[in-house]
């Protein structure tokens, strides 16, 4: 299957490309960047490929069957429904847009064209989080009531005054950009469970000062000082569903020098701690004694299925669990909590 890679900056790199080179059933035809250094440097990187700058190459040529949109969040609506208005599949890395509007928008391009449009919310491909899922499926918790989110880091900004902190770009910050992933294995394990009301908080308080901005490292930097920061560094909120209420705390930066990155699924009969992108430990009571387990997880490469499902589902038909039907309820409840903040009250949903 012939496909192309639009926007090739590091999750392009480190995870899409990758995938699609050790899938033997996939040929990268078009690597497309508007920095034509990036694609260039990816056709000799990885010995394949036309390198190109303008992404209507690539829904013009009717080779291209499959598309991996890794741009800037601004771009996934746009391109995105571009590709599949020319009859190609795509998978669109997270969030699906920077805003619900737009992915309202990128989901009814979906329907009218029938073809593929998953988002990149990698971590249902996760053993750990698919064995917890089972987990609550099969009962071990009981009633699952609450689930606690936590998604905080010490002076982490990425990219202080880029894309990252730029709203018009990124349409957020700690919450669209980390939040996402959090906020998406909570739903997935819990059946996707409808929300009814939101209400949240969000703040920019850290990074407001660029330049007195003290911090240890800068994973998509370097800082730009002439650049923008009006983006969350930090987030709090609580949803009712119609399953478990959940309460998050994130923060890209905060003047706690721990990074607390984990979930808590509280349920009546026992409760479950994952260590994001790591194992879990499941605590429960049995015959009058406190019991703590913590299972052996699989070594699978998560990004790696996520691309495998994707090609897959594009000839089988299958709808993965990351279609944007399924996303489209994140981005909705991502949505009502920057309202929430930005009314300062409770945001009731339809």
């Amino acid at each position: 299957m012939k496909v192309a890679v639009i926007g090739c900056g590091t999750i392009a790199n480190r995870q899409h490309i990758p995938a699609y080179m050790a899938n033997p059933g996939s040929k990268i035809k078009y690597f497309c960047d508007i920095i034509p250094e990036r694609a260039r440097e990816a056709v000799e990187k990885y010995g394949c490929g036309i390198a190109i700058t303008d992404y209507q190459v690539i829904a013009n040529d009717p080779e291209v069957e499959a598309v991996s949109v890794c741009t800037p969040n601004n771009m996934h609506a746009p391109i995105s429904i571009a590709m599949l208005k020319a009859g190609k599949n795509v998978l669109c890395e997270k969030p699906a847009s920077v805003s619900f509007e737009k992915a309202l928008e990128m989901q009814k391009a979906q329907h009218e064209s029938g073809k593929v449009l998953n988002i990149g919310v990698v971590n249902r491909f996760n053993t750990a989080v698919n064995m917890i899922k089972e987990y609550i499926e099969e009962g071990k918790l009981g009633e699952v009531f609450h689930v606690y989110v936590s998604f905080r880091s010490h002076r982490n900004i990425p990219g202080l005054g880029g894309d990252f902190t730029t709203k018009a770009i990124a349409g957020g910050g700690a919450l669209i950009d980390w939040g996402v992933h959090f906020l998406d294995i909570v739903m997935y394990c819990c059946g996707d469970p409808k929300p009814l009301t939101v209400s949240g908080e969000t703040f920019c308080k850290l990074g407001l000062d660029m330049k007195g901005y003290v911090y240890k490292s800068m994973w998509a930097g370097p800082p730009n000082y002439d650049g923008v920061y009006d983006v969350d560094d930090s987030v709090t909120g609580i949803v009712r569903t119609e399953g478990p209420v959940i309460t998050l705390h994130g923060a890209w930066a905060q003047n706690i020098f721990e990074d607390a990155m984990y979930i808590d699924f509280m349920g009546s009969k026992g409760g479950i701690r994952l260590r994001y992108g790591e194992d879990f430990t499941y605590y429960t009571a049995e015959n009058n004694e406190l019991v703590k387990v913590t299972p052996p997880v699989s070594a699978k490469k998560p990004f790696q299925e996520e691309i495998d499902a994707f090609l897959r589902c594009i000839k089988t038909g299958e709808k993965l669990p990351s279609h944007i039907d399924t996303n489209i309820i994140t981005a909705k409840m991502m949505q009502a909590i920057y309202d929430s903040a930005d009314a300062h009250r409770e945001i009731i949903l339809n």
